[in-house]
């Protein structure tokens, strides 16, 4: 059986001619609405216990409506939603506290929502506000709270008692960087005890290191439920997306998808990985002196053209990225033709499979007219033979040792 199931379920917002037609429709009378806005659309997924989910988007794709029709804060206009097991929810900052109130009472409070009794709560108490960390502030008013404070002590209640399913909106977002970690190390303590995760963030490498599965939603509807780094890869080019533009889904030789899209007005041609010797190469060692080769097509009169490159990790992380708007050289009115771009650095890489992925824009970004971004344009290894150290990057120190 999943712990959580959804069926076909749509979101409609509807709008009425008068507020006496929206009433009668509260009290079960039939009145027809002027207009229907549906949010979401034959949404349907399954999530199994210990499983952890990013649901990711851009504003406006749907993603907290889906949360509250999960937690049941709001119900769905069609379709079937079934849980099996406990949540507990952040799905707005401090929602449900009491501005008047102090944190500690706006704990029971709280707490006692979830539907923990009071014994619970006390047993609870002091482990709560020693992970939330607010000093004196636990017994002042909400109101005089910062937003990191609400945040603290909205997820140490959340978080005081291990749920089956655990979600969270974006709310880790706001606050220090210290607090930020301590969360995410008890969401993955969580993680190895059992708990299924469904986390909302823009946050890529939270979703990457967190989460197994994505599920992309974009205009209300499921564009893509896989791994996180295809997920985040097809959402790149939705972001860009706009008239003339196209996105292309291909199967790599790595077996994974690969995503490609832009306009067509410049593309790349041809990508190769070269040694000190000028040799193309598909596996290289750590701290080698390496060319990365990229020739370009420009398909049409340009009047600016970037090139931008990224390296990614195994799991999809950029570890390295940066294009020729930030290097100072901006190509300026382009012809049509071919180009060649060399890349020349050291690879201070990590053993591990890495992949290359391309930009081709006007701009700072590909977000400015986008000609193409390629993910897995190049797929590389890199081998340890000669250094001895652990980790994902070769940063060789110089050591100095003093007496005294």
């Amino acid at each position: 059986m999943s712990l959580l199931k959804v069926e076909n379920v749509g979101k409609a917002f509807y709008s009425y001619r008068s507020e006496w037609a929206r009433f009668a429709r509260w009290f079960g009378f039939r009145t027809k609405a002027s207009s229907a806005t549906w949010v979401l659309k034959d949404i349907s997924f399954e999530i199994n216990k210990g499983e952890a989910i990013g649901i990711i988007g851009v504003n406006g794709a749907g993603k907290s409506t889906l949360l509250k029709l999960i937690t049941g804060t709001l119900m769905p206009s069609k379709g079937r939603i079934s849980v099996n097991g406990r949540i507990s929810a952040m799905l707005e900052l401090g929602m449900g506290f009491n501005p008047d109130l102090t944190g500690r009472s706006n704990v029971f409070h709280a707490a006692g929502m979830m539907g923990f009794s009071t014994d619970q709560i006390l047993q609870k108490i002091d482990e709560i506000e020693a992970f939330a960390e607010i000093g004196e502030y636990f017994d002042q008013s909400v109101r005089m709270y910062s937003s990191g404070m609400q945040m603290r002590v909205a997820f140490a209640v959340a978080t005081a008692f291990r749920p089956e399913i655990l979600i969270v909106d974006e709310a880790l977002s706001v606050g220090d960087a210290y607090f930020q970690h301590k969360s995410f190390a008890r969401i993955r303590q969580f993680q190895k005890e059992g708990t299924t995760l469904l986390i909302v963030s823009h946050d890529k490498s939270a979703i990457q290191s967190l989460c197994n599965r994505a599920i992309l939603l974009n205009r209300g509807e499921v564009v893509k439920d896989s791994n996180p780094e295809e997920a985040f890869d097809y959402y790149n080019a939705i972001i860009a997306e706009k008239e003339g533009q196209k996105i292309e889904v291909k199967q790599h030789e790595s077996g994974k998808e690969q995503v490609v899209s832009g306009n067509g007005f410049a593309t790349v041609d041809g990508i190769r990985l070269l040694n000190h010797k000028g040799q193309e190469v598909e596996v290289i060692n750590v701290g080698e002196n390496i060319c990365l080769e990229v020739k370009v097509k420009v398909n049409k009169v340009l009047d600016s053209l970037v090139l931008g490159y990224g390296i990614k990790d195994r799991i999809g992380q950029v570890i390295y990225g940066t294009n020729t708007y930030h290097t100072k050289q901006v190509l300026e009115c382009v012809n049509k033709g071919a180009l060649k771009f060399n890349i020349n650095f050291i690879a201070n890489l990590g053993p591990g499979s890495y992949s290359i992925q391309t930009a081709l824009c006007e701009g700072e970004s590909h977000m400015s007219n986008s000609y193409e971004w390629k993910d897995l344009a190049l797929v590389f290894e890199v081998i340890n033979s000669k250094e001895h150290f652990v980790g994902s990057n070769f940063l060789p120190p110089l050591i100095e040792i003093e007496k005294g």
